[in-house]
């Protein structure tokens, strides 16, 4: 049996090699597809269609891939395949239905109602063509009243909100009621089709905060999934009006006319992609004039000074989510390029204002931090040597420009850029600051009697010590600086930026104990001053973030996160920065709590290679005591009952460049340090942390994601799915779970998302195909032949209640797979938790597919063997599973319970039928039902009747 076994593992390991003949493909997936397997039926057509040379042929394998898609709830991807065997062969009547059923399931209606028309009136008896028919007719009836419903609430509420005498309350109703229509497919169609965007253009000038909210929001409800509205909106109200509204307005209306504008740009760039562009798609013309306007007009705006400074934070934060490409696997970085030859020098014309003394545009605490993002995001996204070069050189003339300009205001312009890009891409901040003259201007106006240039050249002191190499020349020549400013300047706002210099510094050996930049003692000192400040409620924000800047340098020290933990006053005043309107402070909040739960990665050295390093006299690291794990639980602990959870929440719901995936990141690392401990979940739960993990496995970085999908799976293993992710939000869950089961990620992910994917396939039918959509059985069906014991018991789990899935069950019926093969020998294993997965796979399998049955025979000469085991095994689970086998077995076909009648397997039965234990009950049941259906096929008597056969013991 295990040299069955090792042949089967090495026979998954192996692949053969495919025809290269079309037909035999097409034979091939037409087999796969009769089998249940969808996906790979999809992958012959799609080969086959690669060495297809013939057009009628071409258009049979687009009609077979249609109807896989269709399987699948792919109804683009089905209409598409569908169409392209229509444009060979017109009389195509099954390309034709299939495409009806995707255009049904598209919300196109009048387009599946020609298709599925055309069907009917060639086969007029055919009962699927005449009864989708029919559903449609219905749907579009139904339709018609609907829209003839909204069509006159539409109308009143435009004559409310055009009745200049009717009471202002009645109108602002029914600005509320439209934006409530909007939402609707019917009412958005409505509310357009009147002539509704004249009256939201008026609502927009009308000047009352109420109106413009409400405009905006039902302009969100119009373009939401639909590029021709978008555009026709676009071209109508125009731009400069658009932006107007979003940068003269409120902080509340300039966040409102960014989610519109966030919306225009999904609908204009995505409508494509996803076959939401309207009716009128076939001569929609492509939106990439009103994508340019849309770009052109936000980096006009940026360095406008009629702007506020919360309209230019909005058109900041749409730039950096729109111009970057999302992924670098992407080639076109072509909108990077052209945001940098033309907006380039007025995103540094905003970077380079100091508010107190330079003319330039109005800026909040968040500017430019919003600029650094979008710098990075720009430098970042550039692809060769040459286009960082120009980037490069553009960034250095425009600093050499103001530094060489007359007077001091010049110079400080020049400073603020250098400082910003500091912060931002790194590498050209660096290469500004190493110009001529500007390093020595720093250290020059660090000594000035002007606060403002104090602060700027502080500033920009203390963005430049970031790496070792810099922070070592600025220890040996700014350091006596800084100490002199924080002991001696009146100002506090000098004091505590000079403090986050020293402690910069002082954390330039990170976690390494041995490499410190201070005497023994000095980070507490300047930790305290820290902390002190930081509860300081007479300061000002700003001034307190630069505290947590300081902490989240000094917190590399175990000693600093020790007295962090244990001041409850300054962990109360850092979350409530936390959820504050300063969106500056989130990464340096991020990174002190990654400090403080030890969720940053360390790479533990190879003893034999520390012994080396020891013996040639090299610097070895060394872990601080107090960073054990015993003292990285108690932290959490403290952290936890402080409050860290809805801190942690707030942080995630920000609307900000400043929020960047490195700091969604640090989220996700704090948050899957919190979740460690199974009895710390529940707390973290109650307090919205499942929610906030969701958008943390979508929008951060690879090793975020993968983090916040951890953690998710931390939480599913342990907690009720459906409280921990209540409503539509568990099948979220899905996605990020099968996305662990993936090479790159470790044993211990790919075992806690299996057993995660367990708990959900357990719940319901539904959440079994959206476990299936998300093509993650094929990955399950790959870890059942881990080496890991425990990694192997757990997809073998998994696919013990996926097995309830008929989508799944159908997978068994292939008659070319060694599937079956595997859970009979599986069954038979040494390992208790295995063989019960197996076994219970079986039991749920041949029940609800007795054609299984018939083949269980010929997987293995050792499956009587393996039957009895279960029959006989001290583990009553084990014993259940067999004697419910057994008995599918029997059910399935007589012949099948001769066979096991004629073994030991009846004696068996009948000793575990006769059993007076009462906790066996459903192993008694079972077994006597085996007995009785053996009578019943005449295979044995009973005691005191009469049959042919052997009579029961």
């Amino acid at each position: 049996m295990l040299t069955e076994l090792s042949g089967l593992l090495c026979s998954t390991q192996t692949q053969s090699k495919m025809s290269q003949d079309p037909s035999a493909l097409r034979e091939e997936g037409n087999n796969l597809f009769k089998s249940g397997d969808v996906e790979g039926a999809i992958s012959c057509y799609t080969k086959a269609l690669k060495v297809s040379k013939c057009d009628s042929e071409s258009a049979v394998l687009y009609r077979n891939r249609s109807a896989c898609y269709l399987k699948l709830e792919d109804y683009s991807q089905a209409e598409a395949d569908a169409t392209k065997a229509l444009d060979t062969d017109q009389g195509d009547i099954k390309a034709r239905f299939r495409r009806a059923q995707a255009l049904h399931k598209l919300g196109r209606l009048d387009q599946a109602f020609l298709d599925a028309q055309k069907c009917a009136q060639l086969e007029p008896k055919n009962k699927a063509f005449q009864e989708l028919l029919r559903q449609l007719s219905a749907q579009i009836q139904q339709k018609a009243v609907q829209l003839s419903s909204t069509d006159s609430r539409v109308q009143q509420m435009f004559k409310l909100l055009l009745d200049n005498s009717a009471q202002a309350s009645d109108r602002q109703k029914a600005a509320q009621n439209l934006v409530v229509l909007s939402r609707e497919d019917a009412g958005a169609e409505q509310i357009f089709r009147n002539d509704g965007v004249k009256l939201l253009q008026r609502l927009l000038e009308s000047q009352q905060e109420d109106f413009v909210l409400s405009a905006l929001r039902t302009l969100v409800g119009l373009c939401t999934g639909h590029q021709s509205r978008t555009m026709a909106i676009v071209n109508e109200l125009g731009m400069d009006r658009l932006c107007g509204v979003m940068g003269s307005g409120t902080s509340t209306v300039s966040l409102s006319a960014c989610h519109l504008f966030q919306v225009m740009f999904e609908a204009l760039t995505e409508g494509m992609k996803k076959d939401i562009r309207g009716k009128d798609e076939a001569i929609l013309p492509e939106p990439s004039r009103e994508l340019r306007s849309m770009l052109r007009h936000l980096i006009d705006m940026l360095a406008a000074p009629n702007v506020s400074g919360s309209g230019r934070d909005s058109a900041i934060n749409l730039l950096v989510k729109q111009v970057p490409r999302k992924s670098q696997k992407h080639p076109d970085n072509s909108l990077t390029l052209w945001v940098i030859d033309n907006g380039l020098k007025k995103i540094l014309e905003v970077a380079g204002t100091v508010p107190e003394i330079t003319d330039g545009p109005p800026l909040t605490d968040n500017t430019l931090m919003s600029c650094s993002v979008l710098l990075n995001k720009l430098y970042d996204d550039l692809k060769s040597d040459k286009e960082r070069e120009n980037f490069n050189t553009l960034c250095e003339e425009y600093v050499q420009h103001h530094f060489r300009g007359p007077g001091l205001e010049s110079k400080l312009r020049a400073i603020q850029t250098v400082s910003v890009l500091l912060q931002g891409p790194s590498d050209v901040g660096n290469r500004t600051l190493e110009m001529s003259g500007v390093m020595d201007a720093v250290i020059s106006l660090c000594a000035s009697d002007n606060i403002t240039h104090q602060q700027v050249a502080v500033e920009t002191l203390i963005h430049a010590a970031g790496k070792a190499k810099r922070a070592s020349f600025i220890t040996a020549n700014g350091v006596a600086l800084l100490k002199d400013l924080y002991k001696k300047s009146e100002n506090e706002q000098i004091r505590v930026r000079a403090l986050v210099g020293l402690c910069k510094l002082g954390s330039a050996g990170g976690t390494d104990f041995s490499m410190k930049q201070f005497a023994e003692g000095s980070t507490l000192k300047l930790a305290k001053q820290c902390r002190k400040w930081l509860c300081n409620d007479s300061l000002p924000p700003n001034s307190r973030r630069w505290a947590i800047e300081g902490l989240a340098y000094l917190t590399f020290d175990a000693d600093v996160k020790e007295d962090l933990v244990d001041d409850k006053n300054a962990l109360q005043a850092m979350f409530q920065l936390a959820k504050s309107e300063d969106k500056t402070v989130l990464f340096a909040i991020g990174s002190t709590l990654v400090n403080c739960t030890n969720s940053y990665d360390v790479e533990k050295p190879d003893p034999q290679l520390v012994e080396l390093a020891k013996y040639a006299k090299q610097h070895v690291p060394e872990e601080h005591p107090k960073d054990a794990q015993s003292f990285v639980e108690k932290r959490v602990v403290k952290l936890l009952e402080a409050g860290v959870v809805s801190a942690l929440v707030c942080m995630v719901k920000q609307e900000s460049p400043t929020l960047t995936e490195t700091c969604r990141e640090c989220i996700a690392r704090v948050f899957l340090a919190l979740v460690e401990r199974q009895e710390d979940r529940g707390m973290v739960v109650a307090q919205g942390g499942g929610k906030a993990l969701l958008p943390l496995v979508s929008e951060s970085t690879d090793v975020g994601k993968i983090k916040a999908a951890q953690a998710l799976a931390k939480i599913t293993i342990t907690s009720n799915p459906e409280i921990a992710f209540p409503g539509e939000r568990v099948y979220e869950v899905v996605r990020p779970l099968a996305s662990l089961l993936a090479l790159d990620c470790s044993l211990l992910q790919n075992f806690e998302a299996l057993m995660a994917l367990t708990n959900l396939a357990g719940i319901s039918d539904r959440l079994r195909q959206k476990i299936v959509k998300e093509k993650a059985v094929p990955k399950v069906e790959g870890y059942m032949f881990e080496e890991n014991d425990l990694v192997r018991a757990a997809a073998t789990e998994c696919m013990c209640n996926l097995i309830l899935s008929p989508e799944v069950q159908k997978l068994y019926l292939a008659t070319d797979s060694d599937r079956l093969k595997l859970l009979v020998l599986y069954s038979g294993e040494d390992d208790e938790r295995l063989r019960k997965a197996a076994a219970g796979t079986l039991a749920v399998l041949t029940g609800e597919m007795p054609e299984v049955c018939a083949r269980i025979p010929t997987t293995t000469s050792h499956w009587l063997e393996i039957l009895q085991a279960l029959l006989l095994s001290e583990s009553q689970d084990l014993r259940h599973r067999g004697v419910v086998i057994t008995l599918n077995l029997m059910q399935a076909e007589r012949s099948l319970a001769e066979k096991l009648m004629e073994s030991e397997v009846l004696e068996i039965l009948s000793v575990l039928a006769k059993a007076a234990d009462t906790s066996q009950a459903s192993v008694i049941r079972a077994a006597q039902r085996c007995l009785d259906l053996a009578l019943e096929y005449g295979l044995i008597r009973s005691n005191d009747g009469e049959a042919n056969g052997k009579s029961a013991p």
